[in-house]
């Protein structure tokens, strides 16, 4: 709507001159200073973000509330928006058609009051959050900023605690997939924001905390710079972030590949050759590799996007897309820790299964475990309630699961990572060389061998007995073994896999019962 397009209305003429003032080309100086601090605006976030002309903004005349300490029209120049842009959207549409590319989008914009949030800015929120709830649309928050504005003046407040924003947006996890981006300063409430989502995908020079330098002055805690409090190096190895990127331009491309993930099916993307499989896992039990190939090899080429790789290591969480078809994989890391599911491990796992299974991903799970970490220091990180947390979040499953068996499958931990049992997934195979059991087969030959191992005084003689009975029980152990007792489906060809997991899935999904009832994500 321009003037060029005929005469219009002083009403009108009012609105244009309004709607141009809430536009970065408004506030050259701001925007100037953006991007001097390798950032860029809000707006220039969504254009990139959102399919072009796709943008419904929702409290675009909104300012500061405050009108008791500042000018009308200082605060119209200076504070749009108030801080927070919002509307929905689409994304993707190009992929998944207009209708499952709907989507909601919100965005703190730092260059006006530092990304706080404000009275109007949480009304705002609270509209939206109802919206998304109502129409299911999935969500991306730019979260960036300082928390709570205390400059506010025109509503009378004591503690601001009966605000609904924070309960909303909590409320729905596990209706509609939530993306968090953060790039800089994330303190406070809009830390808040960011930790209630799915997914957390931050720039490498983001802060992220629960309370920014003034609150930890205030609290007695000393003078902390804004970049000290939360950093990239200690909030991704601690899981808070689940993707780092370089900057915004790579955090919204990143974003709209995870959103897709929940968008449905795309069309098959191109396979690699499936016969690196058969050599890509070493014969020696006790030489590790890494699992990573693997997936990327079993996926659609280029599909696989890694969450929280930083954050125990041994255990490999990733979305990806088999035959166009989302997927969520699980699968033990050999590199670290022998494979073994420690507690932070099985904190990462039950998350990323309440994640697929609240949004309807099936699960792939290559296993190459020896069990759950043993011993006093296992313990001392709570291993009991945490491992065992696992176990619940697995059995709680409603979408497909499917198990591979790579090499090791040993004790709770390859249980763990079967559904509880190798007979609870759709589909349980083995590769040639894998072996299971009911625990390690050295630490089973130990056992069950402790009197007869007492009785020799000889320590020669007594670990030449142990290596030829653990070399009995690794014979015992092979996975072909297992499937002539039926305690596994089949022994594959590895080559195979990738087509056994489509047609699985395929029959799978042909006859699903709608789901029902929500499922709840877990923020760790």
């Amino acid at each position: 709507m321009t003037e060029s397009e005929g005469p219009i209305r002083d009403d009108h003429a009012e609105l244009l001159r309004r709607r141009a003032l809430t536009e970065d080309a408004a506030r050259p100086e701001a925007v100037e200073r953006r991007h001097a601090a390798n950032g860029r605006t809000a707006r220039e976030n969504l254009d990139d973000l959102v399919d072009a002309g796709s943008f419904i903004e929702y409290g675009r005349f909104a300012i500061a509330a405050q009108r008791h300490r500042r000018d009308l029209e200082d605060l119209i120049a200076r504070t749009p928006a108030d801080g927070l842009i919002a509307g929905t959207a689409r994304i993707n549409g190009d992929l998944f058609g207009e209708q499952r590319s709907a989507c909601a989008v919100l965005s703190y914009d730092y260059t006006v009051l530092a990304g706080t949030q404000g009275a109007l800015g949480h009304r705002k929120k609270d509209r939206l959050f109802e919206l998304i709830e109502r129409m299911r649309l999935p969500t991306v928050f730019f979260a960036e900023g300082g928390g709570g504005r205390p400059g506010d003046t025109d509503y009378p407040v004591v503690s601001a605690l009966d605000a609904r924003a924070f309960k909303l947006w909590a409320a729905l996890s596990g209706v509609v997939p939530r993306i968090a981006i953060v790039k800089g300063r994330c303190f406070a409430g809009n830390a808040v924001i960011a930790g209630c989502a799915d997914l957390i995908v931050a720039t490498e020079d983001a802060s992220i905390g629960m309370g920014g330098p003034a609150m930890i002055a205030g609290g007695g805690l000393g003078d902390v710079a804004p970049d000290d409090v939360g950093p990239i190096e200690v909030q991704a190895p601690n899981g808070v972030v689940d993707v780092v990127v370089a900057d915004e331009a790579e955090a919204v491309a990143v974003t709209r590949r995870l959103l897709g993930y929940f968008q449905g099916v795309t069309a098959p993307g191109p396979v690699s050759d499936q016969t690196r499989l058969r050599t890509i896992v070493p014969e020696r039990a006790r030489r590790a590799y890494q699992v990573a190939p693997i997936i990327e090899t079993l996926a659609d080429e280029g599909s696989v996007t890694f969450l929280r790789p930083k954050f125990a290591p041994e255990m490999v969480t990733a979305l990806a897309r088999i035959d166009g078809r989302p997927v969520g994989v699980l699968a033990n890391n050999t590199m670290v820790m022998a494979g073994a599911i420690t507690a932070a491990a099985a904190d990462k796992a039950a998350r990323f299964l309440q994640l697929c299974d609240a949004f309807g991903l099936p699960v792939v799970s290559l296993i190459d475990c020896p069990g759950y970490m043993v011993g006093p220091a296992a313990e001392a990180e709570a291993l009991v309630r945490r491992g065992s947390r696992m176990l619940v979040a697995v059995a709680a499953l409603e979408v497909p699961l499917i198990a591979v068996i790579l090499r090791r499958g040993y004790g709770l931990g390859a249980q763990a990572m079967t559904g509880g049992s190798l007979h609870e997934p759709l589909l349980t195979v083995a590769w040639p060389g894998a072996h299971l059991g009911p625990m390690g087969l050295e630490g089973a030959v130990r056992l069950g061998l402790r009197k007869e191992l007492e009785a020799i005084a000889d320590d020669d003689e007594r670990e030449e007995r142990v290596r030829q009975a653990t070399a009995a029980a690794q014979e015992n152990a092979k996975a072909l073994n297992a499937a002539q007792l039926f305690e596994i489906d089949d022994v594959i060809d590895p080559a195979e896999t990738r087509k056994l997991i489509i047609d699985t899935l395929t029959a799978a999904t042909a006859h699903a019962p709608g789901r029902v009832g929500r499922r709840f994500v877990d923020t760790w």
